[in-house]
């Protein structure tokens, strides 16, 4: 990896992107690939696109999307202590001793998520948290000292963990569920243009908004987009683990390559294709299945207008939506190699259907 590439992926993890306030991160990112591509669009909430090769009549799409859990303040107490609700699918279980940071229109508010000592509390019952129970100190003396702090309800949260590496394998941090996704996209936009390539179809590279609380930012962007084609990527869990059921929860490893997604909506022909360029050029992939939907933004792809042809690429992680997610280094790189490929294969006159 290069130096600007690293530095653009620890800038970029570092950044807080909570569901409904992605624009900071979205901004860092639309800089980093802005010598890569020759257009780009922005809708009102906030999905980013680069386009490559723009007024083409095949359309292809590569996707991530750019938000992280998170917590809104909900109520504050004459005491000075912060309740919260979740923005996204935030895990009451973890918060508990987390560090957090408070996002004011003054600027960033440090607290942490406190909790009674253990030698106060009943532990011959779950202590685990519900989310009522949880609650933010800022070190103020009483609800008055918090609001002249700049927070007030709405005020949104997150974790302060930041990006790191383990082993000299993984990267760990919080919120690799999804902006790992956008690195990734992001790099196959510069190898793009830094080998030269030419496209036969015109390319849209978008980081959607808002996928943490229901695909909502790739339903959009998929409207006025219509592609032809949408390649997305997020992260999927590694099962290896303790407490995992591989009979229920499939056999992924990090380390054993992209994983390729079975289910119906999934386009089979493009999946295929998927397949037989990851065997083609040796990438290492693994296999999932799915009963319903993917439950990523693939889904909004492939069922918006009169449907997309859609594929999901995802990259195995440990620990999804904690602030100690894991990727293994080889997996990232191996989902950005497959995804270049495969636009290279493509003619741009593709036609997936099952029935000609």
């Amino acid at each position: 990896m290069s130096d600007k590439s690293k530095e653009f992926l620890y800038k970029y993890l570092n950044n807080a992107s909570p569901t409904g306030f992605e624009s900071t991160g979205q901004q860092i990112w639309l800089d980093y690939i802005k010598p890569y591509i020759e257009e780009q669009i922005v809708d009102v909430y906030g999905t980013a696109v680069g386009v490559i090769g723009p007024g083409q009549d095949y359309k292809v799409v590569i996707e991530a999307h750019s938000d992280e859990i998170a917590w809104f303040v909900n109520y504050i107490s004459d005491e000075g202590y912060i309740s919260v609700r979740r923005n996204g699918g935030s895990d009451a279980s973890i918060a508990p001793s987390m560090r957090v940071n408070l996002h004011t229109a003054k600027g960033v508010v440090k607290g942490v998520f406190g909790w009674p000592a253990i030698h106060v509390r009943d532990t011959s019952k779950d202590q685990t948290p519900k989310v009522h129970e949880l609650f933010i100190d800022v070190g103020a003396a009483n609800k008055d000292e918090v609001l002249g702090m700049g927070i007030h309800v709405g005020t949104v949260v997150t974790f302060a963990d930041g990006l790191d590496e383990l082993n000299e394998k993984f990267y760990v941090g919080r919120a690799l569920d999804n902006r790992m996704g956008g690195f990734m996209i992001a790099e196959v936009a510069r190898m793009l243009h830094e080998n030269n390539v030419k496209l036969p179809f015109t390319l849209y590279v978008v980081n959607a908004v808002q996928e943490e609380i229901g695909l909502k930012g790739a339903e959009m962007i998929s409207r006025r987009l219509k592609p032809d084609i949408a390649i997305c990527t997020d992260v999927t869990h590694d099962t290896q683990s303790p407490m995992y059921n591989k009979k229920e929860q499939g056999d992924l490893k990090s380390g054993g390559g992209p994983v390729i997604c079975y289910g119906p909506a999934v386009q089979n022909n493009l999946r295929d294709l998927l397949i037989e360029v990851a065997e083609q050029k040796s990438i290492p992939f693994q296999r999932q299945a799915v009963s319903r939907s993917t439950g990523t933004d693939t889904d909004s792809f492939a069922y918006s207008s009169e449907g997309v042809a859609s594929a999901l690429i995802s990259l195995p992680l440990k620990y999804m939506h904690t602030t100690v997610e894991m990727v293994h280094k080889d997996d990232v790189q191996g989902v950005i190699q497959l995804m270049y490929d495969v636009l290279l294969s493509l003619k741009g006159n593709e036609d997936f259907r099952y029935i000609k």
